[in-house]
Order: structure tokens, then C-alpha cells, then sequence
């Protein structure tokens, strides 16, 4: 069972929980005001979401390493309205990632490598093992959880037209009722 095998959510949720008990891994003071990109209108609302993105900064670099700020801003990136004008799709911030990408080195998780020509992040046996930990404990909740919605399926009627008359016997009687009114007028 790997990272890939799980629910992102569930495994950046749970990643996020655990990096917000690293102590190199603090959100800047300007974290609080600053936007993700030039193609959002406010920052974001949620308090965690730093390590939320942190998270999902060290799976991506996980998946995809040797990774770097560039294709972090590509990903992290969107469509900028502009009004009347034809949307145009924006970088996201470079400086979120690059901080992000910093304080996860300091903290062990991620190192900076070159492979041939690639060079970039790539996670270190701490950050496996810690994706790995949570890639199993979210693999076994969320089979737990399919097994449980599955016996509720089966007491469900096989078909969702045997439980009720269907849209097309409404539909008849509303158009029955319509033309009488249509000719008398």
C-alpha cells in the first residue's frame, strides 16, 4: 500500500495534523494576509491552511520528485478573472512554496537533489516513512468505511425507478393538464 493508494484528503489531512506538531514548520507572520496566487481575490479562510499546504507540497514532491518551485507555482495555479475579458490562467505565488519547500527541509522531510539534468526536491526516508504511516492507517479507514456503505447498498431496491412512479408520469399529467388551458384560451 503506497500514497497513491489512498484518498489525497484523507492522507493531507492527517499529514497536516502531524506537521503542525513540527516545530520548524510555523506559518510566517505574513501568512495571515497574503493570497495564493495573483488569480485569487483573498487570502484563504481557513487558520491551517498553511500546513494543510505543506501537506500537499510534500506529497506532490513525493509523487513527482525532483520537484521545484516552478512546477509547484504551475500547480498551485488558476484562472485570473478579468472582467469582461477572456479569463487568463495565472502562476500561483512562488513564495508560499518556496517557504513551504525551505521549512520542510530544515525540518528533514524533503533534500535537494539532482538527477541528470532534473534538479529539485525530493523526500527523504523520514517523509516516507511518515506518508507511509498514514497511507496505511487512511487505506484501512477508508475500506472499512466501502465495506460499511456497501451492506447499506444491498438493503437498497435494485433499481431507483421501483421506488417511485418516476419524473415521466409527472411530466404526462402536468402536459395533459397544460393543453386543456392552451385550447380554451
Amino acid at each position: 500500500m503506497t500514497v497513491t493508494n489512498v484518498p489525497a484528503e484523507q492522507l493531507i489531512a492527517s499529514v497536516a495534523k502531524e506537521l503542525k506538531k513540527e516545530e520548524a514548520m510555523k506559518a510566517p507572520e505574513w501568512a495571515a494576509y497574503a493570497k495564493t496566487g495573483v488569480h485569487k481575490e483573498r487570502p484563504p479562510q481557513e487558520e491551517d491552511w498553511w500546513y494543510v499546504r505543506s501537506a500537499a507540497i510534500l506529497r506532490t514532491v513525493n509523487l513527482r520528485g525532483p520537484i521545484g518551485v516552478a512546477k509547484l507555482r504551475t500547480k498551485y495555479g488558476g484562472r485570473k478573472r478579468r472582467g469582461h475579458k477572456t479569463e487568463h490562467f495565472m502562476k500561483g505565488s512562488g513564495n508560499i512554496p518556496r517557504t513551504i519547500l525551505q521549512q520542510l527541509e530544515k525540518a528533514g522531510y524533503v533534500q535537494h537533489v539532482k538527477k541528470g539534468v532534473h534538479h529539485g526536491r525530493v523526500t527523504t526516508g523520514k517523509a516516507q516513512s511518515l506518508l507511509n504511516k498514514y497511507g496505511h492507517d487512511g487505506r484501512s479507514s477508508s475500506t472499512e468505511g466501502k465495506k460499511a456503505a456497501g451492506n447499506d447498498a444491498s438493503a437498497k431496491p435494485a433499481s431507483p425507478r421501483a421506488e417511485s412512479s418516476g419524473p415521466a408520469d409527472g411530466n404526462a399529467g402536468a402536459s395533459d393538464k397544460a393543453s386543456p388551458d392552451k385550447g380554451s384560451a
